[in-house]
């Protein structure tokens, strides 16, 4: 017997979940995942923060909506966040903070003494920064099994180890089949990440041009032990970051290499780039190299999200292209989806959101 629901949504990533609970209130929803457990790819890999002005201005109102839900339900730990740059970067900085403090961020220029005082051991060429106090860490992994058990206990059908290799057209709905499986559903709503381009494609449809870009994190243990109340560092040009975890320091050299859909793993020219831009941020000894890893953060072409259903094919919904703020901005962009995807009315949450800004439509030719 092949099963029916309202709603299929390929991914069970951190956009896949999100989505799901916010639908299964309201909807029959299947949930469809390649892999054995769900959020195994960029969901599972994330070093997020939670951060006013990260993925710029056009991402900033999906950001701001979702600070209170994520602080409200104990998803955020205090960090802060200092963006420092060389004599020659002030105007940068200072452009950076007017932009933001316009929105609404709170963000506080920083000379040489602030940033010192901040970050021990900073190098002598580091001398201006902003700094973002709201910035805070995300329990990604609570934040994840929150959806998932959200959408559960509202009735959402979880199949893993599910890749779709067919989909569809079925009367006016669709019709999806994996290795074992298949299902009927009304609408197919897109939240495969790195692999969103190839689902379309699956589904008769164009591809909008999400790329996925691989980011490398490797921690180090270093001398000193970096405090727990080290902020989340970064480079004003995004050539580094770096933050204290557990004893340990997290640090990427804010790459974003093209790459293809798949297991990510980090290459070891990217490793030594890290490596030797944080050697020029601050005179730390590097005691041991002792985990790498990597991940793919997938960006439409303007790296804006894709949200909404497609321009030419009826029922294909879109929920992708997330790159690396998918975390941080889940709780709005999930409610905003479901809403356009069923039909809601807007509420607290996504009032004042414009949703065209993200619309398919905007690569339909």
């Amino acid at each position: 017997m092949v099963e029916s629901f309202d709603v299929a949504i390929i991914g069970a990533g951190m956009a896949g979940a999100s989505l799901a609970a916010e639908c299964a209130p309201h909807a029959r929803v299947l949930l469809v995942e390649a892999e054995d457990t769900p959020g195994y790819h960029t969901t599972g890999r994330s070093a997020a923060f939670w951060e006013e002005t990260y993925g710029g201005p056009g991402v900033f109102p999906l950001t701001m909506a979702s600070g209170r839900f994520l602080r409200e339900g104990g998803y955020l730990s205090p960090r802060g966040a200092l963006n420092i740059g060389q004599a020659k970067d002030r105007d940068k900085v200072e452009a950076f903070v007017e932009t933001f403090s316009a929105l609404g961020a709170t963000l506080h220029l920083q000379g040489r003494a602030a940033l010192l005082d901040r970050v021990p051991g900073l190098r002598d060429d580091w001398v201006v920064g902003a700094w973002e106090p709201e910035c805070a860490d995300i329990d990604v992994a609570g934040l994840h099994q929150h959806y998932l058990a959200a959408a559960k206990r509202t009735g959402t059908v979880l199949r893993v180890r599910a890749r779709v290799d067919r989909i569809e057209r079925d009367g006016i709905g669709w019709r999806i089949a994996w290795h074992g499986g298949e299902a009927r559903c009304a609408m197919l709503a897109n939240a495969a990440g790195a692999w969103a381009d190839a689902v379309a494609v699956q589904a008769g449809a164009a591809p909008v041009g999400i790329n996925p870009l691989r980011r490398t994190i490797v921690q180090l243990r270093t001398a000193p032990v970096p405090a727990d109340d080290l902020p989340l560092t970064l480079g004003i040009n995004e050539d580094f970051y770096f933050k204290p975890q557990g004893g340990r320091l997290w640090l990427s050299p804010h790459d974003e290499i093209p790459d293809v859909a798949g297991d990510a793993a980090p290459e070891e020219l990217d490793v030594a780039i890290a490596i030797d831009r944080f050697e020029k941020v601050v005179d730390w000894k590097i005691a041991a190299l002792e985990r790498r890893w990597a991940g793919l953060r997938s960006f439409a072409p303007d790296r804006l999200p894709v949200y909404g259903f497609d321009a030419h094919m009826d029922g294909l919904f879109w929920f992708a292209g997330q790159g690396g703020f998918g975390i941080q901005t889940a709780p709005a962009a999930a409610r905003l989806g479901a809403q356009l995807l069923l039909g809601l009315p807007r509420d607290d949450l996504t009032d004042g959101i414009d949703a065209t800004v993200y619309a398919p439509d905007r690569f339909a030719e």
